[in-house]
């Protein structure tokens, strides 16, 4: 398990856009095998930019470049840091860019 793992929301405004991750030195994105609503309702809590999230799949927001850092994420939606959801695998190699992960985070 991880804990205050670094991610960023790229996007036109900062509550919606693609995920991405900082890892061994470089920014990344996510895949979006198994990305849902709890795992998006993690990253914009995280990122206190809400206290729910809708998973947006795709690259809908845009193709990120670069490592494709994570995949399969599990969270129960509970989490305060998607470090800390189940089965998560780093260093993706059977994804695509075009199935980059995103977010639209809510307040309401």
């Amino acid at each position: 398990m991880m804990n205050s793992t670094q991610i960023r929301i790229v996007g036109s405004n900062e509550r919606e856009g693609r995920v991405e991750v900082y890892h061994n030195g470089r920014w990344g994105t996510v895949c979006d095998d198994s990305w849902d609503d709890n795992d998006a309702t993690v990253v914009c809590r995280q990122l206190g930019l809400g206290e729910s999230g809708t998973a947006v799949c795709c690259g809908l927001f845009g193709e990120g470049g670069g490592p494709i850092w994570l995949g399969d994420v599990r969270c129960t939606g509970s989490e305060s840091d998607i470090g800390a959801c189940g089965n998560i695998a780093w260093g993706i190699e059977d994804c695509e860019h075009e199935k980059d992960a995103g977010v639209r985070c809510w307040t309401g």
